[in-house]
């Protein structure tokens, strides 16, 4: 009799933490589904998160009696996706030089306006579907990573960032023009490298502010400085041995080439690297980050800084020139991670702008689903963070999009159709009803 008692006390015990179990469950029915590892789509998958995370992905079948799901049948269900080249401590008018607003920006905003708006920017690249941003400097004293742990503990909305903190660079940074007697304001937005025991001593200054990557200045243009092979060597060395990654902003075809012989990880821009050096970069397995935009945006961009109609023929080129030297880095074999630089206000959101992106790839030749798993998972894997985001897997966190549209048919459209945005199990978007 007891033993009989007792074994239906367990089995109402187990049916209870079933029913918990359930209740603690979200599900979402996924018409399509986008396996970002494998780069495919996959029809008609069930997700189930518990919390922060994806617990499975299953069949609809798989759901449990009386459980409910979010319906999202119609739509293409997509892991969060991935800028992997935003500046969102730092906003420039189109018609304003660089240099003169930086100076203005690091002298007359304080810290924590900058903040503020850069938190402002951050959090419309989460409602545009944008869950994760590789953030790589001008940012002032760290403030990016300020903005990160805000939004990491709920201060404020936004989406994961990955945060460089001030950028490595040669004498005057990228701020060019600044007399010598006020070269001290260049070090409130860049970590100036004077020798490659310096370089040593600005990753640990990086790594004591608790940074999630290095980036590094290979050439200053139009500042005539360059970061010497030594020096980033000394950079890259020590970043790995705290297991930091370094990425190199490179614009001249030397500079990409004594980075890749210094070691890093990946290079950011690239714009005239040469055949040799994309070899080069396939071989060591060193990313690239194209950051160019589209004929759309170029032609807002030139009309908000004021160009005349005559003054426009080097557009045509710079777009050609552009997309020629990404479809010989892809014929290489150099990996290709999305990430847009767009920190112009073209008035929309930054977040808006970032989607650019997508556009200049496919004008550019790339397929739907190769440019997607490039601002996923392939984004994911260069963070070290591909069982995290970036995919839709057991284990992963709950970034999840969703858009409206036919992806392989109507890329474009279909990707500024964003539906559904969810981050961390919490739902940001949803337009489905």
């Amino acid at each position: 009799m007891h033993k009989k008692l007792l074994f239906l006390i367990l089995i109402v015990l187990s049916f209870q933490t079933d029913v918990i179990g359930q209740q603690n469950s979200t599900y979402i029915k996924a018409g399509l589904l986008y396996d970002s590892k494998n780069n495919t789509l996959l029809k008609n998958k069930l997700i189930q998160i518990k919390g922060t995370k994806i617990i499975s992905v299953d069949e609809f079948e798989s759901l449990p009696r009386d459980a409910s799901a979010i319906d999202l049948t119609e739509y293409t269900v997509l892991p969060g996706l991935i800028d992997a080249h935003t500046h969102v401590l730092f906003s420039q008018d189109a018609d304003k030089d660089f240099a003169e607003h930086s100076v203005q920006s690091l002298t007359m905003e304080h810290d924590g306006l900058r903040v503020l708006r850069g938190a402002k920017r951050a959090e419309s690249y989460l409602y545009n579907g944008i869950t994760s941003i590789k953030d790589l400097g001008n940012s002032g004293l760290y403030l990016d990573v300020a903005l990160r742990d805000a939004i990491n503990e709920g201060t404020t909305t936004g989406p994961r960032i990955f945060a460089s903190g001030p950028i490595l660079a040669a004498q005057g940074g990228q701020i060019y023009g600044v007399q010598p007697e006020h070269q001290k304001i260049i070090d409130l937005e860049y970590r100036i490298i004077k020798s490659p025991e310096d370089g040593k001593n600005a990753v640990r200054e990086h790594v004591n502010q608790n940074v999630d990557l290095i980036k590094i200045c290979a050439d200053n243009i139009p500042n005539r400085t360059y970061l010497s092979v030594e020096e980033m060597k000394s950079i890259v060395q020590t970043a790995h041995t705290y297991n930091l990654t370094v990425t190199a902003h490179c614009v001249t075809n030397q500079s990409a080439w004594n980075a890749i012989e210094a070691g890093v990880d990946g290079i950011e821009h690239g714009f005239n690297l040469a055949d040799t050096t994309l070899t080069k970069m396939a071989e060591k397995d060193i990313y690239l980050v194209p950051t160019e935009n589209s004929r759309t945006y170029m032609d807002l961009f030139t009309e908000l800084a004021g160009y005349e109609a005559n003054e426009l023929d080097w557009v045509d080129g710079y777009i050609k020139r552009n997309n020629v030297r990404l479809a010989r880095a892809r014929k290489k074999g150099v990996e290709i991670v999305a990430g847009s630089d767009n920190y112009t206000n073209i008035n929309t959101t930054r977040g808006q702008s970032s989607k650019d992106m997508y556009r200049y790839y496919f004008e550019a030749g790339m397929k739907p689903l190769d440019i997607l798993q490039s601002s996923t998972y392939l984004s994911a894997t260069r963070l070290n963070k591909e069982n995290r985001i970036g995919v839709i897997a057991p284990d992963a966190y709950a970034d999840i999009i969703a858009v409206k549209g036919d992806l392989t048919k109507d890329f474009i459209n279909t990707m500024e159709n964003v539906v559904f945005v969810m981050k961390d199990g919490a739902i940001y978007v949803d337009t489905t009803e």
